[in-house]
Order: structure tokens, then C-alpha cells, then sequence
């Protein structure tokens, strides 16, 4: 929903939806004839591989196409390999694709089995960092950056999407089982569940304190959370792990939980999935599913000039294939009309202050786009706060001459990140 003044002088108001009736049950989609999994990094020589088209895939066998490479993706399905090949994501980031051919049945890989009795840090590490909601169990495992609070989100960063406030409503007791493996395996008693738009009652004990959080988007966003319930200012290029937190969302805990309490790898993933009528849908499907077996499930045509986004409306990207694959941390999907999709310009800023007086945190974003357009980035760093940007959005709906902004900012961040990569490697 969305509130602006009539006569403009105040700025609009986004709130996220949130649940206050019968809570929808989520469609299952059936398994496709074949799944897509993504395992980050190229897979170079087809002959140095330890990924051949031909063999046998169990559920929960951990994949990679290298000895000695920690990127991996877990068997979502049992089947057969049937091709490996490259593909390239947004900003040139490089994947290895794996198509598997669903088999009936499922058997579930040996070794996961085994790993899953103990709930450890490194057993996490090793098979659970592509489990629905894609937990940051990395940052557990940084000595340099040590973690005292973890803060779990029980609602979702975007507007549209509802997959997490279903999870905290409809699996509160899973949700306790997976704070206790979570305090297991990290050592990290402070964990605090922010709750969008909620009273603080109702919950029980689930092994964590309970916060409550504003439903005026973009009050989700980890900064925001960190400055209105933990009283902690994230400076601009800081992180908030640098300070000893970190987020993760109730669906990833949840998936430790089913994986150390069950042993078996929790393969489906809730998603939010709103068609061109705006009608939304949520969905269970197998990680790996293309999107166009969702569509086909729901009913969903996509014609030619609709866009499809991965993600919400304000911070999602488009995709360009409809097969591509449901991800670990895909929380929604969106199909928008041709007609529909809001056009971008060259037009010049007019300089009108929307998206200063937008910004939560008071970015001068009307000097920042000017830089960010000639490509003057480092300057834009150093002079108008580029990096205390949150990523939300908010400017690019707002403003007047139609300019993409988020895109410009996002673009801004990956090009100074790769120049200061490459210094790095010179020296």
C-alpha cells in the first residue's frame, strides 16, 4: 500500500502487508522431469570436472566441480546428471549449471545422513549452505568478525512478499526446533526474532526475544533494524557483522532445523509468485524448478515484452529465460504486462528533491545520480555517500524524470568492487 500527500510535501508511505486473517496454505508444485542447480564459479575443463553428464545423483549429495573449490550445490532430487555448462548471472557473476534428470524415488546421500546426526558448525558448512533461505553460515566462521547477536527476520525485506510471515504464523514450533540447532551449532545465545507489524504476545518461549518491527517499508532492511531495536548506527561501507550481528531469515532457520532434527535435506522452498492481475500466490517448489513449470502449474501465460522479476517490486532483478531455477533464496517471482512496465528515461534530473526527501537515510541522491550517470564513481563515493545507501529503492519510484537510479547504484557498487579487486591482485 502506498500513502503520498496531496499536496507533496510530505513523502509517500509503503507499508508491508501484513498477515491479520486465515493464513493461506501454499500450492505444491510437482516435481519437474528436470531440475537446474547452480554451484558459483565456472566448472572450467570439462575434463577436470568431478561433474560428468551420466551419473547417478542422490538427495543431499553435495556437488562441485572441483576438489578443492568450496562452492557446492546439494541434489534437491535423485536422478541422473544430464549436462554441466556455464552461465553467467547479473554483473558477469559466473555459475555452473547442473541439469539432473528426476528419477523416481528419492534416496538420500549416505553422507549426508551421517552429517546430519551431529549438529556442528562444520557439519553445517558442508552440506546445509543451499538449504531453503540460503542461511549466512559463513559468517559464523570468521574469527576476525566474531558474532554475538543473531537477529532472526520474520518477515520479508520486499513489498509483496509473504513466505516468511507464513513460516513464523503457520511453523512456530519447527521455527523453536531451529533456533536450538542454530544456539547449537554457532555457540550464540543472544538471538532476538524481529516480527513485522506484530504485538510481542502470542509467541510462547521459542528460545528467543521477541521485537517488533514498523511496517513502513523500508523498516525490514538490516541497517534500519540495527539503528531502531539495537540502538547500533552501521556507518557507511561497514557491515553489520563488524559490529557482532547477523541476519538471517525464519525460513532459513527453520531448514537447519528439518535437517539436524529429521536428516533429511529440506528440498522445497516457499515462494511468493504474483501474476500480471497483481494476484498473488504462495507456492512450495523443489529448488531447481524452472519458473515456467510454475507457471504452467498456476496457469500463468508469459508473452513477449512481459518482464519477469526475480525477487520483490522495489530490489528484485529481471530475468531474460523463463527456465530459469528457483534458488535457495528466491523469495518471490512476479509477472508484469508489457503494459505495465514502468518506463525508464535519459531525461535529465529537474532537480525536484523527491528522492532526498524519500531517502531513509538522507542520501543527496540528487547530486549522487549525476555521478553515477558520467561514471565518476570513486567521486561518488568519496563526495555524496554512495555506499550509505541501503539498496531499497525508494528513489527510483519516485522520481519525476524516470531515471533508474537503484540500477545506476547498483551498477556503481559492482564497478568499484571489481577495480578495487583488480588493485588488490596488481599488488
Amino acid at each position: 500500500m502506498i500513502k503520498k500527500s496531496f499536496i507533496g510535501l510530505t513523502k509517500p508511505r509503503l507499508e508491508y502487508e501484513v498477515f491479520t486473517g486465515a493464513i493461506p496454505e501454499p500450492r505444491l508444485i510437482p516435481v519437474p522431469e528436470t531440475v537446474t542447480l547452480m554451484i558459483e564459479g565456472l566448472f572450467g575443463h570439462k575434463d577436470q570436472t568431478l561433474l560428468k553428464a551420466g551419473e547417478a545423483v542422490k538427495v543431499g549429495q553435495k556437488l562441485t566441480h572441483a576438489p578443492d573449490d568450496d562452492s557446492y550445490s546439494v541434489a534437491t532430487v535423485g536422478g541422473t546428471i544430464r549436462s554441466v555448462s556455464a552461465y553467467t548471472g547479473d554483473f558477469s557473476k559466473s555459475y555452473t549449471a547442473v541439469a539432473i534428470e528426476v528419477n523416481e524415488g528419492e534416496d538420500t546421500d549416505e553422507a549426508f545422513a551421517e552429517k546430519t546426526t551431529l549438529p556442528s558448525l562444520d557439519n553445517a558448512l558442508d552440506c546445509l549452505a543451499c538449504v531453503p533461505g540460503a542461511p549466512p553460515l559463513e559468517k559464523f566462521n570468521d574469527p576476525e568478525m566474531p558474532i554475538s547477536t543473531i537477529v532472526i527476520y520474520g518477515g520479508d525485506n520486499d513489498l509483496l512478499v509473504t513466505t516468511n510471515q507464513y513460516i513464523v504464523k503457520s511453523r512456530i514450533e519447527t521455527l523453536k526446533t531451529g533456533i536450538a540447532v542454530l544456539k547449537k551449532i554457532t555457540g550464540v545465545e543472544d538471538i532476538i526474532i524481529a516480527i513485522p507489524g506484530e504485538a510481542v504476545q502470542g509467541y510462547g518461549h521459542i528460545g528467543a526475544e521477541i521485537k517488533r518491527v514498523d511496517t513502513v517499508y523500508p523498516s525490514a532492511f538490516p541497517q534500519l533494524i540495527m539503528k531502531d531495536i539495537l540502538g547500533k548506527t552501521v556507518p557507511a561501507g561497514r557491515s553489520c557483522e563488524e559490529f557482532g550481528v547477523c541476519f538471517t531469515s525464519a525460513e532459513a532457520v527453520i531448514s537447519l532445523g528439518e535437517a539436524f532434527n529429521k536428516g533429511q535435506y529440506p528440498n522445497r522452498k516457499l515462494i511468493t509468485v504474483v501474476n500480471k492481475a497483481g494476484n498473488r500466490t504462495l507456492v512450495s517448489a523443489v529448488i531447481g524448478t524452472p519458473i515456467d513449470h510454475i507457471f504452467n502449474e498456476l496457469g500463468i501465460d508469459v508473452d513477449d515484452q512481459d518482464r519477469i522479476i526475480i525477487g520483490g517490486p522495489m530490489t528484485g532483478s529481471s530475468i531474460y529465460a523463463t527456465d530459469f531455477p528457483v534458488m535457495p533464496d528466491t523469495g518471490a517471482i512476479i509477472v508484469q504486462d508489457k503494459s505495465d512496465v514502468a518506463l525508464v528515461s535519459d531525461y535529465p534530473c529537474i532537480n525536484c528533491g523527491e528522492c532526498v526527501r524519500i531517502c531513509p537515510v538522507k542520501v543527496p541522491v540528487n547530486m549522487l545520480v549525476r555521478f553515477l550517470e558520467a561514471g565518476q564513481y570513486e567521486d561518488a563515493e568519496d563526495l555524496y555517500d554512495l555506499y550509505s545507501c541501503i539498496d531499497c529503492g525508494l528513489c527510483t519510484l519516485v522520481c519525476v524524470s524516470k531515471i533508474p537510479i537503484f540500477q545506476y547504484i547498483r551498477l556503481a557498487k559492482y564497478e568499484l568492487e571489481r577495480m578495487k579487486s583488480a588493485e588488490a591482485t596488481n599488488e
